[in-house]
């Protein structure tokens, strides 16, 4: 894969099914360079097999998170215009023009429907007046002082919070056969200003919320009477992590909590995603345990809770804290039954599908070599969307056979690029730990130079999905190897915990066993020839190697958390994360910061950030590059503006492809291959425009 055929990247969202069961609905996005932005639809996917071929049901700028209204009539979706914020939009649920139903200064960030099909939720940030365009004139240079009196008032990606906080709003279902509103002119514009009248384009919705704190994820129960959603609205939330499930009347009134009730045991939770079941007996949500301070959050795995709805019992956890990691990364829990939801579960680099019901009755519908991204069901079909090794995003029919692929959105991909191989591995670290990863072996017999690599997080996981980073630098020429040491998610509690106020411990011994053991069972790979790289926690224990292990050539250190003292008072979350992972003894920070071990640093570094980072600001770069150039070693700095913390992942089309370009240039200069030489002409050619294909 070379970097421009980034193009081909077709992500897929969770599906939304009709009613009868017989289609899904989902969204369908890739970078674009023309527009330097992220472009797709909403695609209609048929799930019988005489349904014809997936089609292009809208034709927005950049149009996702589909529902369908419990009537099947509707499908309610969000639209965003070249550099505007999402709004609400409805549509035939087979396809036509869609209706605009909101014009929110800051945008929609998600929304449900009723049971009745009579009315929709959302979430909506609310702007403080003066802010954000809220005064015509008034810039945000221009903006009134800020005034902080907490920790939490800045967030990765969103920038300050606490003058934006998302309320929960109810809205009518569009009649989508009602003649459109006509905007006034001439002298009809002139009566009715006179009259005091002001013409809407679109329906005013009613705000129900108004609390200080951020109000999402919002569900109607299944008699439509009460909505549920998660917030943090206690005193104390400001110095926590702790979050909860409410619900309120449809008029915004009646405010009940549903967990962290006095009763419960001392150890607080983050609650997400509530799911009330259809049949109104039970309410399911997300949790994280958080110990009795409320931000004890280090490698907690994620459990299903479920309660009844009336409150008359406490919450109980239906999965297992040490071995069962669950998410549910369509935004919401989808129900399957009266009784039951479905998740995702992370295992061992897949992320499998579940289905549990109240009593605790666990089902895995989907596991093997993937990664389940999101699900929908209706109508007896349950759908999902996942990734493999073979594609970026598709779709796939739940059956008691296993999961049967739809669609193929990533066959330009394939055609455009052969992608390597992920050969599963496990080898053992010197105190006998084993350390599962993956080997990624470049065309011809070598030997090749070795890309360490190092996952963020660092309770994430590499794993079975398609990885463009890797296939980018195998295609140059590369073997690459990527593992989940100790401190990764995927493989319970305490592997995640292993390195709790233990940083750069195990966790380096097991990336440095897992390229040993790669070395010596695969000839091809260079034992001379070797690279290290990783971003934001990869960052970190790069720049830990580095300063404890001197057999690399050259390194990347990107959006680092290299200075745990400065980060306390600089990140968004560095008021609570440095003091969870790396404790709060001045000398045990110090035996685990790479910032107090850049004397020992030798290893040119090539050190990339980007300006508005917020969670490893761009203070910890400029601090560790002049370091080492103070001392002599190679560095260069290589600062994105206009992006933040995600730019590898979500970062503009152009800046992601000139990522690519840089790093190879780097690797061309440390560790040529015959695909990747020192003065390389630039890869400035785009792919082929090509369309998702409909197969």
């Amino acid at each position: 894969m070379k970097s421009e055929e980034i193009v081909l990247l077709n992500s897929v969202s969770a599906p939304a099914v009709h009613p009868e069961g017989n289609r899904a609905v989902a969204s369908v996005i890739r970078p674009d360079f023309a527009g330097d932005a992220y472009v797709g639809q909403l695609w209609e996917i048929p799930l019988n097999d005489d349904g014809g071929m997936p089609r292009r049901l809208t034709r927005g700028f950049r149009d996702t998170a589909p529902k369908f209204a419990p009537d099947g009539g509707t499908l309610a979706f969000l639209r965003a215009a070249p550099g505007e914020a999402p709004q609400l939009f409805a549509v035939e649920s087979r396809g036509g023009e869609p209706v605009q139903l909101t014009d929110r200064k800051l945008g929609v960030t998600g929304f449900a429907w009723s049971s009745d099909s009579a009315s929709l939720v959302f979430a909506a940030p609310v702007p403080e007046e003066g802010r954000y365009g809220t005064v015509e004139g008034v810039g945000a240079d221009a903006e009134d002082a800020r005034l902080i009196t907490g920790y939490k008032f800045r967030l990765n990606g969103a920038g300050y919070t606490n003058d934006k906080r998302a309320q929960l709003f109810r809205l009518a279902a569009p009649d989508l056969q009602a003649e459109p509103p006509i905007t006034p002119v001439g002298r009809a514009k002139k009566q009715a200003e006179g009259e005091g009248r002001k013409f809407q384009s679109v329906p005013e919705p009613v705000q129900l919320t108004h609390g200080a704190a951020d109000h999402q994820s919002p569900q109607f129960s299944a008699d439509g009477g009460r909505i549920y959603f998660s917030a943090s609205l206690h005193a104390e939330a400001d110095s926590d992590l702790v979050s909860d499930i409410y619900s309120i009347d449809t008029d915004g009134l009646d405010l009940r909590k549903h967990t962290n009730l006095p009763d419960q045991p001392a150890q607080w939770i983050s609650a997400d995603l509530p799911a009330p079941s259809p049949d109104g007996r039970w309410l399911f949500f997300l949790g994280s345990e958080l110990g009795e301070s409320g931000t004890d959050f280090v490698a907690r795995n994620t459990g299903l809770y479920v309660a009844p709805t009336d409150t008359s019992a406490p919450a109980r956890r239906l999965t297992d804290a040490e071995t069962i990691d669950l998410s549910a990364t369509s935004g919401e829990l989808v129900a399957v039954g009266d009784d039951a939801v479905v998740v995702l579960n992370s295992a061992r680099g897949a992320v499998e599908l579940l289905r549990l019901n109240a009593a605790g009755e666990l089902q895995v519908l989907v596991d093997g070599r993937r990664q389940v991204t999101g699900t929908g069901s209706a109508g007896g079909s349950l759908v999902a969307s996942f990734t493999d090794p073979g594609t970026a995003g598709d779709v796939g029919l739940v059956t008691p056979a296993g999961l049967h692929v739809v669609t193929d959105f990533s066959a330009a991909l394939r055609a455009a690029s052969p992608l390597a191989e992920l050969r599963e591995e496990t080898f053992t670290a010197a105190d006998g730990y084993p350390v599962h990863g993956w080997v990624l072996l470049p065309e011809g017999e070598g030997p090749h130079p070795v890309l360490l690599t190092i996952h963020g997080g660092p309770f994430a996981q590499y794993g079975w999905g398609l990885f463009d980073e890797a296939q980018v630098y195998v295609a140059a020429g590369y073997a690459v190897l990527m593992c989940n040491p100790r401190g990764a998610a995927g493989y319970g509690q305490a592997h995640g915990r292993a390195i709790k106020e233990a940083m750069g411990t195990v966790d380096l011994v097991d990336v440095l066993a897992f390229l040993e053991g790669a070395q010596e069972k695969y000839p091809q790979l260079d034992r001379d020839r070797m690279g290290v790289m990783g971003g934001s926690y990869g960052g970190y224990l790069t720049a830990w190697a580095i300063s404890q292990d001197h057999r690399f050539a050259a390194a990347i250190i990107e959006r680092g958390y290299l200075d745990p003292p400065s980060f306390v008072g600089s990140s968004d979350i560095g008021w609570f994360f440095s003091g969870e992972y790396t404790g709060t003894d001045e000398e045990g920070i110090r035996s685990q910061n790479p910032f107090a071990q850049i004397g020992n640093v030798g290893t040119p570094s090539l050190i990339i950030h980007s300006e508005e980072d917020l969670r490893c600001p761009l203070e910890q770069a400029h601090r560790y590059y002049v370091a080492l150039k103070q001392r002599g070693v190679p560095a260069e700095l290589l600062i994105f503006p206009g992006e933040n913390h995600e730019l590898s992942r979500t970062g503009t089309p152009w800046h992601r492809k000139q990522r690519f370009d840089e790093i190879l240039r780097w690797w061309a200069n440390y560790l040529p291959t015959a695909r990747n030489q020192p003065g390389t002409p630039e890869r400035s050619g785009e792919a082929a425009e090509l369309e998702p294909a409909a197969g």
